[in-house]
């Protein structure tokens, strides 16, 4: 198991004014944190993957898509918009030396049909995400798709349709994940949707019922720690928290309140707290 935090608690772009965090970070205990990738090129992300190697961080990456780049839209020219999207951001993730990416790139965040998906949509996802995959392989990154709540989202929005998406574009470099905020919203049972996923995911997100300090909301933690020891799960637990630095955001996860007294506390207190559940249970 590798501990993780993920750094859109304070910024959409990592930059060199961000490694005196990076440094904390590490004192703090982490092994290594999700880089967003939202926007810059190359030779930036390779200067981060420097400074991440110099202190000894490992790195995931985490993006997202727009209307204009969306997988599931009919135009065959907005599909290949989101393909080349998701190239852009593997070749990103790559360029800094991270080992997966991750997020709800299959769909644009908050914008909604009025009905759930189609089959359709279910089609052009797959011949997308089996492409984005391929050119994932040649780079050496896991693509990890993120289902989201049915406030955020509509076309991904349980542990069985992310399962079923998974199984379809049937391709050893695209895996989901568990992400226990978005689960506890959607899922009847934590520890039984944990176990339905073995095999088919191969990424963690410990995020609060209320986006905040983890160990301190309405998440069921014991559920899913003892499930993920018991299916053995030896991946990455990154914490995802969301506060009000960032105004676009914010909007973006409906977060109008302070949920947490300080950034500080949220990775201090989650990283003792998740390392805390772990052992208990192992």
């Amino acid at each position: 198991m590798k501990t993780g935090m993920n750094l859109l608690l304070w910024t959409t772009h990592v930059t060199s004014e961000h490694v005196p965090l990076l440094a904390k970070l590490k004192q703090t205990g982490f092994d290594g944190v999700e880089i967003p990738i939202f926007e810059g090129d190359a030779s930036h992300y390779k200067a981060i993957g420097r400074e991440l190697k110099n202190l000894g961080l490992g790195c995931t990456a985490v993006t997202v898509v727009g209307p204009e780049a969306n997988p599931i839209d009919p135009d065959p020219k907005i599909r290949q918009a989101a393909m080349d999207r998701h190239k852009w951001a593997i070749e990103m993730t790559a360029s800094m030396g991270g080992e997966a990416l991750c997020g709800p790139y299959h769909s644009p965040l908050a914008v909604f049909s009025g009905a759930g998906p189609t089959p359709d949509e279910k089609k052009r996802a797959v011949e997308v995400f089996r492409q984005s995959a391929e050119e994932a392989k040649k780079a050496g990154i896991m693509l990890i798709i993120e289902y989201l709540n049915r406030f955020e989202c509509y076309f991904l929005t349980t542990a069985a349709q992310a399962r079923e998406l998974v199984q379809q574009v049937n391709h050893p470099n695209f895996k989901t994940m568990f992400d226990s905020f978005h689960a506890n919203i959607e899922e009847k049972c934590s520890a039984q949707t944990i176990r339905d996923l073995v095999g088919h995911f191969a990424h963690v997100h410990i995020s609060e019922s209320d986006r905040g300090t983890p160990g301190t909301g309405q998440v069921h933690w014991d559920d899913v720690f003892g499930t993920l020891r018991e299916v053995k799960y030896d991946g990455w637990l990154v914490i995802e928290a969301f506060g009000r630095a960032l105004p676009a955001l914010a909007a973006a996860t409906r977060v109008w309140r302070d949920l947490f007294p300080n950034a500080e506390e949220v990775y201090t207190r989650g990283l003792k707290f998740m390392k805390e559940k772990w052992a208990a249970f192992g």
